[in-house]
């Protein structure tokens, strides 16, 4: 994945969700949008119905996969399973950040072998907010927890974090440009927040110097897949333009 100061298209900054039980419905979702999307990405929900055999079928298709397991252990069992998933061919792969600094080092270091995922630190999930985050025993912001959490990640060895479209601008300032920040919590206007609390734009997320958006129910859940994501790259495309000017 190049870094933001890279000419990188449309089609490699969005990564389409398949947040589906079966590979049916995922691989339907697939042939609808055909060649529109460079990207899918496949949750726990898929891939513990499937495991590699879905990642593998999408790298043989000639998609790049983002595999969003959030893996949070000690850091032997954490980097145990960047090895076994580093065999499946993803080329993007979640680990929580609220691990802590040992097992975020040991995943980086499982992931420095040719051939490995590169490793995104997952700061604070787009559901949980200020609320949230109390109930668990943390009184700082959401913003203050993930960068608090990006600059640990950073620390250990990490290049890559997923934050929600409000730390963006300040995690983009904060770690550099050649951070890949992943940015779900992605809805265009008009769509329903549904479950996620902090929310934007495509076009905002792009401004504030988000690297990839990671889209699920905006498109696979419209009438015609393919014309929103469509939609969603023509809205990526014109944010990208503007930045350049």
């Amino acid at each position: 994945m190049p870094s933001t100061e890279e000419k990188i298209s449309a089609r490699d900054r969005l990564a389409v969700a398949l947040d589906y039980p079966d590979e049916t419905q995922a691989l339907a979702l697939v042939d609808r949008l055909g060649q529109t999307c460079h990207w899918y990405k496949v949750g726990m929900e898929l891939y513990y119905a499937l495991g590699n055999r879905i990642v593998h079928e999408l790298r043989d298709r000639g998609f790049s996969v983002f595999l969003d397991l959030k893996l949070h252990d000690i850091p032997n069992t954490v980097a145990g399973a960047v090895r076994s998933a580093t065999q499946a061919g993803a080329s993007l792969l979640t680990i929580h950040a609220s691990g802590g600094a040992a097992m975020m080092s040991a995943a980086a270091i499982a992931a420095s072998t040719p051939g490995s995922p590169r490793l995104l630190a997952v700061t604070v999930l787009t559901s949980m907010d200020a609320h949230e985050l109390s109930g668990i025993g943390i009184h700082d912001s959401p913003e203050k927890q993930a960068l608090r959490l990006a600059k640990l990640a950073q620390q250990s060895g990490i290049t890559g974090m997923v934050c929600s479209p409000e730390e963006v601008a300040m995690l983009r300032k904060e770690t550099g440009p050649g951070t890949l920040l992943v940015v779900p919590g992605i809805r265009p206007t008009g769509s329903a927040v549904e479950d996620q609390k902090r929310v934007a734009t495509p076009a905002s997320a792009i401004a504030d110097g988000a690297s990839l958006l990671v889209v699920g129910r905006p498109i696979t859940r419209a009438a015609d897949p393919a014309t929103a994501a469509e939609s969603i790259l023509a809205e990526i495309e014109h944010a990208a333009e503007k930045l350049k000017n």
